[in-house]
């Protein structure tokens, strides 16, 4: 959401969170797919397992988010490196859940999803709004990364889903979360919507993108992958979120100038 009065860009200042921006959505992907390479990394690569992995992921997670809670105004490479956080965590455990636990991708993908839908209710019940823009203060932003931790694991199991159980491998998956987030894009443009219901159905959608993409890069190829270094690629996508960042904070420098 881009302001165009200093009224509603000064609400926006108010907010914890970045301006939701194609940008935004862009540094996300890149956020996704860094956390399924980065995730599989450290839990395969480095052979920790998918449960050391979780805890090791979960205790920066915590760390970051009491981090991003304490700051007085939004704070670009925080929220990001929590948004990371959020995703590599979300990476491990949904595979931690859906494997070593045997509840299986179907099963853990309901599992989750009912709780992205209870958090969203308790959180609105709680505060009247579930909103992006609304994350200013504590109990809201507790919320809200709760809020991104499921749909971050639960991102993580529809990836996996959709490329091995429901057969459409990384390609197919891949067109399928494009095709979909799309579809949310049409919606917005030409629909009325509500904003914020489109908001959170993106940002889950974006997660399993991230996922099968990240799994097409480094995967075999006897199973459908490019099977390019996990460390390399998770290099080369954290390079790709730092551009992003910087170029939204010269774009956010720009649009105060002109007010």
């Amino acid at each position: 959401m881009i302001a165009t009065n200093d009224t509603a860009y000064s609400k926006e200042l108010l907010s914890k969170v970045p301006q939701i921006t194609a940008l935004f959505w862009l540094t996300k992907i890149f956020a996704t797919t860094f956390g399924e390479t980065a995730g599989d990394a450290v839990s395969m690569s480095m052979n920790l397992g998918y449960l050391v992995s979780t805890f090791i992921f979960a205790a920066i997670f915590i760390a970051l988010v009491i981090a991003q809670i304490r700051a007085k105004t939004y704070q670009p490479f925080l929220y990001w490196a929590t948004i990371i956080a959020s995703t590599t965590v979300g990476t491990t455990l949904a595979d931690f859940v859906d494997r070593s636990l045997g509840i299986g991708y179907v099963g853990g993908s309901t599992l989750l999803l009912s709780l992205v839908l209870i958090s969203l209710f308790v959180w609105h019940k709680a505060e009247g709004s579930i909103s992006p823009h609304a994350v200013n203060h504590p109990r809201a932003e507790l919320f809200y990364w709760l809020t991104i931790t499921f749909s971050q694991t639960l991102g993580t199991a529809l990836g996996d889903w959709s490329a091995d159980s429901a057969g459409l491998g990384y390609t197919g998956g891949i067109m399928l979360f494009s095709g979909l987030i799309i579809f949310i894009l049409a919606l917005y443009r030409f629909t009325s919507v509500s904003r914020t219901l489109l908001f959170w159905a993106a940002f889950v959608l974006t997660r399993p993108l991230g996922a099968v993409v990240g799994d097409f890069l480094d995967k075999p190829i006897s199973s459908g992958g490019l099977d390019l270094s996990r460390f390399g690629a998770s290099a080369v996508l954290l390079i790709a979120i730092i551009i992003c960042v910087i170029w939204a904070k010269a774009q956010d420098k720009k649009t105060v100038s002109t007010l």
